[in-house]
């Protein structure tokens, strides 16, 4: 699927054109019809993402997430092997608690009292 593919399922969704999109962005006329055939890039991108709250990695074909971006999708891989490696100030290993802490940190949830 390409990225004009996901746009266009997008805008079906939410019943409108693709040229109303790019009307409603300020994006010149028949712009995004490029994406059939270019890897979209730049600002144009990043307006189309903000405007249905997906990510660009998702309008890219990079994940099949719309709420995702592929370094998001790593974080749990990567964020286990940082802590099994990680101690404390004193050279101790991490407590369960100090992991949850840091996990919830990284993760944008709030911090476990």
């Amino acid at each position: 699927m390409t990225a004009f593919d996901r746009l266009k399922l997008l805008c079906e969704k939410q019943g409108i054109s693709v040229n109303d999109l790019e009307e409603k962005l300020g994006i010149g006329r028949n712009s995004l019809y490029s994406w059939k055939k270019n890897i979209p890039k730049g600002t144009n991108l990043i307006k189309v993402a903000d405007y249905f709250e997906v990510s660009t990695d998702y309008l890219l074909g990079r994940t099949d997430n719309p709420n995702s971006t592929s370094v998001q999708e790593r974080i749990p891989d990567d964020l286990d092997k940082m802590l099994d490696n990680a101690m404390t100030f004193g050279g101790k290993p991490l407590t369960d608690k100090d992991r949850e802490a840091i996990r919830a940190y990284v993760e944008g949830r709030k911090s476990l009292n």
